[in-house]
């Protein structure tokens, strides 16, 4: 079988169609490339897409906030987002008895529901870490250093950090290695006195991690959210009018534009090397696509162990990839209601936002400790959003959509999902009701994604949103591991661009946009 336009050959294919390959095909393709795009799934997007849950009812699939798409990205592409949202959206840390806070603006720009005390004191922390956030921010769209190769743009920029540190002070140098190797839970208590405060940082900095508040190096978590920007504003977010499905519609528009091809429903069943050299894929049905350049914007464990020939990696690096951990921690749960929610305390206007569940240090962690065990907590900690309420269109007139990240949720659960499924969704479905009474009367259905759903749906091995944990072994030149970071592998003319490269994961687009630099500086050269 032949491309739609019956061309079996092309100057590079990008495996996978979520945001990172859209962006790596719509960079090659500008760039002068004949370029096929090859989607598993009948539709583009993977975990930044939308889709339908239940009649009339839509929703975000996994990610469901626009937060860190890179202005690089957005640059090099000539996208205009502006009709996704135009103001940014707060964050609400929920309290059903204390009543809640809103963190208006960029992460808390503005402040209410804490006394002025708080207040002073969170703006002080905000600075503090806003500002060890943007030396992050400097390496997120460039290939990450490598130790012992270190180019003259690494050691510009490395030294361009070092003078940003040094103009702060010798205390910020020292705060920021401090700080660097210590807990969110220490961080936070010695700077803010509100444990609602206090549970939001925590709960930023785990997200998605398999990491409790107290957890060494904890704080990166939170650095590589604040590092992220939206609407020009460090640590800002918008739910996006039409869905994060908009957001791919505007990249997979920008790819096309480019002259790309894209393919869906078109799975690969192999990747072609020919003398040790990348040469196309091969498809499920034995036809061959030939590409001097391939640029896999999917699960690195799948690209390296899964579709590359026996032998085109050593054992060390075979060994090394069989090790990434990559068990997702977080379900996904889509409710369709027949009322809009309301959650004690939180002004109609919040609601548009981003409303957390994470009342206390304490709260986060004590959820975190069953999932150590392979055990779900009683008492989860949740991200909710009602993208209904941006986007008339995701509901029936007078009813509404709840969108739900709960953690912690592990792949590997004590006694098997199957047997488990309802225990856990009643636990959420419980929570829920306590911060937003009658809530369960108003369900007409409801779409539960475990980890194990998520890798079977989305592709994902372990069901782990960004291809591996976000930890600090498994960042920069240790992402995917070492041996196949930057972007290259051991076989040339083969890539890496998903969220299992560095910088990782979120919808930034950067794993794409860097490893189609890298890939387009190397071919080119040689």
């Amino acid at each position: 079988m032949t491309s739609s336009n019956g061309k079996t050959s092309y100057d590079a294919v990008v495996i996978g169609g979520g945001h990172n390959g859209l962006v790596a095909a719509a960079m090659l393709g500008r760039a002068g490339r004949r370029v096929l795009l090859v989607e598993a799934r009948d539709v583009l997007g993977g975990g930044a897409g939308t889709h339908v849950f239940h009649p009339g009812y839509k929703v975000n699939s996994l990610a469901h906030l626009m937060n860190r798409l890179a202005p690089e990205v957005e640059r090099a592409l000539g996208l205009d987002l502006a009709d996704l949202g135009t103001s940014l959206a707060p964050t609400v840390a929920l309290d059903p008895v204390r009543g809640p806070v809103v963190l208006g603006g960029a992460y808390g720009d503005s402040l209410s529901g804490v006394t002025p005390d708080e207040a002073g004191r969170f703006a002080a922390l905000r600075a503090l870490l806003m500002s060890q956030a943007d030396l992050l921010a400097r390496f997120l769209a460039r290939p990450p250093p490598m130790p012992g190769e270190l180019s003259l743009g690494d050691a510009v920029d490395l030294g361009k950090a070092a003078v940003a540190l040094l103009k702060r002070g010798r205390s910020a140098g020292r705060d920021f290695a401090r700080m660097l190797l210590t807990n969110i839970a220490d961080v936070v208590d010695e700077h803010l006195d509100d444990d609602r405060l206090k549970g939001l940082l925590a709960f930023d900095a785990t997200l998605g991690i398999h990491l409790g508040p107290r957890s060494p190096t904890s704080i990166v978590g939170l650095y590589y959210r604040l590092a992220g920007s939206c609407l020009g504003a460090r640590g800002g977010q918008i739910v996006p009018r039409g869905g994060m499905g908009a957001v791919t519609a505007h990249l997979a528009a920008a790819a096309r534009q480019a002259g790309v091809e894209i393919r869906t429903g078109a799975p690969v069943a192999a990747i072609a090397a020919d003398r040790g050299r990348a040469s196309g894929i091969v498809l499920p049905w034995g036809a061959r696509i030939a590409a001097p350049l391939i640029v896999s914007a999917i699960h690195p464990v799948t690209t390296l162990r899964s579709l590359l020939p026996p032998g085109a990696i050593d054992i060390g690096l075979d060994r090394a990839v069989s090790h990434i951990r990559s068990r997702g921690d977080a379900a996904k749960l889509h409710l369709a209601l027949d009322a809009v929610p309301a959650f004690v305390g939180v002004p109609a206007e919040a609601a548009r936002g981003r409303l957390v569940v994470a009342p206390s240090v304490d709260h986060v962690e004590r959820a975190f400790n069953p999932a150590k065990y392979g055990d779900f907590s009683p008492d989860p900690v949740i991200e909710i959003t009602l993208p209904s309420l941006t986007d008339p269109t995701f509901a029936p007139r007078g009813g509404a959509v709840l969108s739900a990240i709960v953690q912690y949720a592990p792949y590997d659960l004590s006694g098997g999902w199957d047997a488990r499924r309802d225990a856990f969704l009643e636990t959420v479905l419980a929570t829920l009701e306590r911060h937003a009474p009658g809530l369960r009367g108003s369900i007409v259905g409801a779409e539960l994604l475990l980890p194990p759903d998520i890798e079977a749906h989305f592709g994902m091995p372990g069901g782990h949103w960004h291809h591996g944990e976000l930890q600090v072994d498994q960042m920069i030149f240790n992402r995917p591991a070492f041996g196949a970071s930057g972007y290259e592998t051991p076989v040339p003319g083969l890539y890496l661009a998903s969220a299992g490269s560095h910088p990782g994961g979120g919808v930034s687009g950067l794993p794409g946009y860097n490893a189609a630099r890298r890939a387009l500086a190397k071919e080119t050269a040689a």
